[in-house]
């Protein structure tokens, strides 16, 4: 992709990606609409105030996603400490927004890119569709999240952005974590940014939120991993960015 984001580019993807979630709730909605005329009278404000409580929530989480991919400074990567000539590692789980944008922030530094999705394990319906509408970056590398085609230490940094929360087992996630420890210098760090499954996305997404993982699960597999969180930066009330080092290092 390339590094100048279109006007509603994120919140049109999220349509686009999940476009049967939407054509569902439309049809719902509509439904329920034409179904209100066949209620008693007494009973039809209540049904129109739960079908105008269901439409808000849709538009409100549309308004969320605008904000957090197309208004806020999220893809300006911000947290980012310079770089310079490091080697860095960007991963992704089939979808890559971000490689160009590292490049161009960073012109100096030898930037690899990985891709861990597996459609066997990883079987969101959105990600194959945002695969066909994207193809992976040219050079990608294809890796599995056990096993990273790495040497120890290869990387002085490694960046992953919205993308390990597509790994659902527990058990594979703290065993990838532990492979991006193994790969990483004694003192490199880890940006993980993510949704966190905690209350401001349940206002933003309702049911949707429980796609992401709570903090606590995600200090459980960094501890599990061997990584300690040096810095935690909110970059909206809605995404968090976890700063990681190995455990021991005093940088």
């Amino acid at each position: 992709m390339g590094m100048t984001r279109k006007p509603w580019q994120g919140v049109a993807n999220i349509v686009r990606f999940n476009w049967h979630f939407y054509a569902g709730a439309g049809i719902a909605l509509a439904a329920g609409a034409l179904a209100c005329g066949l209620l008693p009278t007494a009973m039809q404000p209540f049904a129109l105030g739960l079908l105008a409580l269901g439409a808000l929530v849709i538009v409100a989480s549309l308004a969320v996603s605008y904000y957090v991919y197309d208004v806020s400074d999220l893809y300006q990567l911000n947290w980012l400490t310079a770089l310079g000539a490091a080697r860095v590692l960007n991963i992704n789980a089939g979808f890559d927004e971000t490689s160009a944008i590292i490049q161009h922030k960073f012109p100096g530094c030898d930037l690899t890119m990985a891709d861990f999705y597996n459609p066997q394990h990883h079987t969101e319906v959105s990600i194959r569709r945002a695969r066909l509408a994207y193809p992976p970056v040219p050079g990608t590398i294809s890796v599995g999240t056990g096993s990273l085609p790495f040497v120890d230490g290869a990387f002085d940094a490694v960046v992953a952005i919205l993308s390990a929360h597509e790994i659902r087992d527990h058990h594979e996630r703290a065993t990838f974590f532990q492979e991006l420890n193994r790969i990483t210098q004694p003192t490199g760090r880890i940006f993980v940014t993510e949704h966190l499954r905690d209350l401001n996305n349940f206002m933003a997404y309702t049911v949707g939120f429980l796609h992401f993982h709570s903090r606590a699960t995600w200090l459980r597999t960094f501890a599990r991993a061997g990584l300690v969180v040096r810095q935690e930066i909110k970059i909206t009330p809605f995404i968090t960015t976890f700063i990681l080092a190995k455990n021991g290092d005093s940088l």
